[in-house]
């Protein structure tokens, strides 16, 4: 079988393996709970705090939660999400010790530490995941979108980047 140079073709499952998600994960995990915490502790439902007056227009923090995917996309999911999101922590879990590149690896940490960020709202908080970042010109959303969001960005990147080495050989 043909693999590439950068995804071996039998997984490396040891504890240095594992190490990197569970740090890179637990510190987004962390980082988003305790922001959410943060906000819902010093915000009422739907206010709205500038830390940068001047800035007001582009950047605030205000205090919302919404039942759907990220930047609230797809209200309706509920259960949905929560069985995606199990299923892409399993998948992550799963397919990282296959990776042998610190990019992918990064990539997938930062994907499930969103994606238990989310879902530990989506159980604890009536299936509601907390917002909280304003842009103004965008949906509202919290360090758990932003991590999925460039998890995927990162993956997607270096995934074209296989693809334009492979057909360049």
């Amino acid at each position: 079988m043909q693999t590439s140079d950068n995804i071996q073709s039998r997984p490396n499952y040891n504890l240095r393996a594992l190490v990197g998600l569970f740090l890179i994960s637990g510190f987004i995990f962390s980082l988003d709970q305790l922001t959410k915490t943060l906000v819902v502790n010093s915000l009422s439902y739907g206010q709205s705090w500038a830390p940068i007056p001047a800035l007001e227009r582009l950047f605030q923090f205000t205090y919302i939660t919404n039942t759907g995917a990220a930047f609230g996309l797809f209200s309706s999911g509920g259960l949905f999400f929560v069985i995606i999101a199990i299923l892409v922590s399993i998948a992550i879990v799963y397919f990282y010790p296959y990776a042998d590149n610190w990019l992918v690896r990064i990539s997938l940490g930062l994907q499930l530490g969103g994606a238990l960020g989310n879902l530990w709202d989506r159980i604890f908080n009536n299936g509601e995941v907390i917002d909280y970042v304003d842009l103004g010109f965008w949906p509202i959303f919290n360090i758990a979108d932003i991590s999925i969001v460039t998890g995927i960005t990162v993956l997607a990147i270096w995934l074209w980047q296989q693809e334009d080495q492979q057909q360049q050989a």
